[in-house]
């Protein structure tokens, strides 16, 4: 995850919940000047976004950067692919990973590291109905746990 002098402007909250989380990058993002606004505003959306490998460049697709709204004619699609700015090695490698493996490439967060937009990508397999369950019943017994040692305690 992102570290000091960063600010997170959205965060992808089902991917924990869809996904087992390999591997993460971070990769750069190709935009126009009214979406960088936009952006800082925080007004957009991973919930919906997936990652593709076309031609050997890395796209997102499915990211919703709401219009500007001092933009007026110069707002782009709030839905348009964008590419994403990865080095030729990382890309073919993720490329052979999901070819291969069924691996899935998620976008996690868009943060602002030094006044540049960057986005976490992750390499992801999907979770069966019974790992959710897995997971909500693990994560509800340490939330029990939690309480019992905080009673415990006062």
């Amino acid at each position: 995850m992102p570290g000091s002098g960063v600010k997170i402007m959205a965060k992808n909250q089902k991917a924990h919940h869809e996904y087992f989380i390999d591997e993460t990058f971070e990769a750069g993002i190709e935009l126009v000047g009214t979406e960088v606004k936009s952006i800082r505003a925080g007004t957009l959306s991973l919930k919906e976004a997936w990652c593709q490998i076309k031609d050997g460049e890395m796209w997102i697709r499915q990211m919703h950067i709401a219009p500007y709204e001092k933009g007026n004619i110069f707002n782009k699609d709030p839905l348009r692919p964008r590419r994403l700015l990865l080095h030729k090695r990382e890309t073919m490698r993720l490329y052979g990973k999901v070819r291969q493996d069924g691996y899935s490439i998620i976008p996690l967060a868009v943060y602002l590291k030094n006044s540049r937009v960057k986005v976490e990508i992750a390499l992801c397999r999907g979770k069966k109905l019974y790992d959710k369950r897995e997971d909500a019943a693990r994560a509800d017994a340490k939330r029990q746990m939690d309480r019992a040692m905080k009673e415990r305690n006062h």
